[in-house]
Parts: structure tokens; C-alpha cells; sequence
């Protein structure tokens, strides 16, 4: 039996708040930038009424309208008769992206994310961005992409992905990578700080031949890569960071991710290069 192919599309989870308005706002350039469809999905759990997620999507629909670019993009709206997390997830295994609001991340704690946004990073066929919308939204966000790497092979995956995105958006990308000690010598500090660029480095150096207009830089940052983030976020409009690396992600998205990035329009992806199409 012959199978229908269906193109990926950025997939964007509707439930009729602000949140998720901005979230299908922050993925039209996703959309656009990579020539890809815009799917508006919203969940209509069975057994319940449909007209509220028929509104949500509605809404999201008027919103891209709004932003003047719709002749530049294709969107489609859907409502999917199950729980958000099943709807999305079953989304998830066509989409190249799936874009959440950052609603409900407040209640997060470390090593223990419960949200349906928590369940897409760890269950997603895709990379799943939770947009923070801070800050009114523009249709070109300023600022850093930042990756934040770590030891594992699955890293190298996540430099490949934030280097896509930095020249889509055409912003400058930073590369965080981290170290541990509890020496406070300076000249160890300073001694650790030059083997981390120089070893960042040298995972740069195929991209920047690549792309020599690519504005990339090191970044060594010793224990969390929380605090440097916390001390640019205004400078920052994405940060990228593996799936796998679950300190991190539940950094980012816990309650001193939400603390240290309030008021910001930083947003987070995360990739696990195992699951992308």
C-alpha cells in the first residue's frame, strides 16, 4: 500500500491564551525562514465541547494575520479531538518544530518537570520551543542565539541546530560551555577558562569556514550556564540546549530559569538530534 507523504510544518499548540498567541507569532519567521507550512493545533479533549479550541485556533489564525506576512506563508488550522499533550505529540511526529507558550512554567521545580511542556521535551519527535514572551513582540527579535553544550555526543547535533538558527535569524551566536572546580585561584580560573575556548573552538572551526559571515564566539562559564544567561538575557532572544542534558533543561525551565529570565523575551529550544526528521 502506497503511503501519503505529508510535508513537516511547524507546529504551534493553541489554547486560547496570550501565551500561545505569541508562541504562533514567534513561529512564523521559523516558518517562513525554512519554507515551511504553519499548523495551529488545539486540543478538544472527547466528550467536551469543541468551540473553545475552535476559537483558540481562530484567534491564533487572526493574530498571524495581523503580523502583515501572511502572502509569505501557509497556515493551517486544526482541532484535534484529544488531551493537549496527545494532540501535540501526535503532531509532533510530522512536524519539524513544535512551539509552546511558556504558561505554567512558573510552578516548575529542579529534576522535576510535570507540564505539558515538560512532557513534549521529553516525548516530542521533534525539537519543542517554549516561548517566553516578556516583551512585546516584534516580527524580527533582536539578540543572541545561544547554545548551551555539553560532554555528550548529542551535542554536536544541538551546535548544528543553533547554528541553523542563528543565520535564519541572523543574529549573533554565543557557545556556552561550562566547568567545574572548587578552586578559586586566578590563575586556575584563568587556566580553565582557555582550555574551554580553545576546545570550543575547535568545534567551531568547521561551521566558521562554512559560514565565514557567521558572527560566533566562545563563551567558557564556570559551573551553571544559568548565571551567564541571567546576566544577558535582554541581549539573548533564544537559547538551544539538548534534550539530553536534563540539568540544564530543568534549569532553564524551573524556577530559577523563570526567575532569572522574567520580564525577557528569551526563549528556549530544545533539540534531541535522535529524534529529527
Amino acid at each position: 500500500m502506497a503511503h501519503t507523504f505529508t510535508p513537516p510544518s511547524i507546529v504551534v499548540g493553541m489554547d486560547g491564551s496570550r501565551a500561545a498567541v505569541a508562541a504562533a507569532l514567534w513561529a512564523v519567521d521559523e516558518a517562513i525562514g525554512r519554507g515551511l507550512a504553519l499548523q495551529l493545533v488545539a486540543a478538544a479533549e472527547p466528550g467536551t465541547d469543541a468551540a473553545a479550541a475552535e476559537a483558540a485556533v481562530r484567534d491564533g489564525v487572526a493574530a498571524v494575520d495581523s503580523a502583515g506576512r501572511r502572502e509569505l506563508l501557509e497556515i493551517n488550522a486544526t482541532v484535534i479531538a484529544d488531551t493537549p499533550l496527545g494532540a501535540l505529540l501526535g503532531a509532533s511526529r510530522t512536524a519539524a518544530m513544535v512551539c509552546v507558550g511558556a504558561v505554567g512554567l512558573r510552578h516548575f521545580e529542579p529534576g522535576h518537570i510535570g507540564s505539558t511542556a515538560g512532557a513534549l521535551i521529553a516525548a516530542a519527535h521533534c525539537p519543542v520551543a517554549v516561548i517566553r514572551d516578556g516583551r512585546r513582540h516584534t516580527s524580527a527579535p533582536s539578540g543572541w542565539v545561544v547554545a548551551e553544550l555539553d560532554q555528550t555526543p548529542d551535542s554536536a547535533g544541538v551546535l548544528q541546530f543553533a547554528v541553523e538558527e542563528a543565520r535564519l535569524r541572523r543574529a549573533p551566536l554565543r557557545v556556552l560551555g561550562t566547568w567545574q572546580s572548587e578552586d578559586h585561584d586566578p590563575r586556575t580560573v584563568a587556566e580553565s577558562n582557555r582550555v574551554v575556548r580553545a576546545q570550543l573552538d575547535r568545534r567551531l572551526e568547521t561551521w566558521k569556514h562554512r559560514y565565514p559571515d557567521l558572527d560566533v564566539e566562545p563563551v567558557a562559564v564556570r559551573g551553571s550556564g544559568l548565571g551567564y544567561l541571567a546576566d544577558h538575557a535582554a541581549s539573548i532572544q533564544l537559547v538551544v540546549i539538548g534534550a539530553r542534558n536534563t540539568a540544564g533543561v530543568a534549569e532553564l525551565l524551573g524556577a530559577a530559569g523563570a526567575a532569572a529570565l522574567r520580564d525577557t523575551a528569551c526563549s528556549v529550544l530544545v533539540v534531541d538530534p535522535q529524534r529529527l526528521l
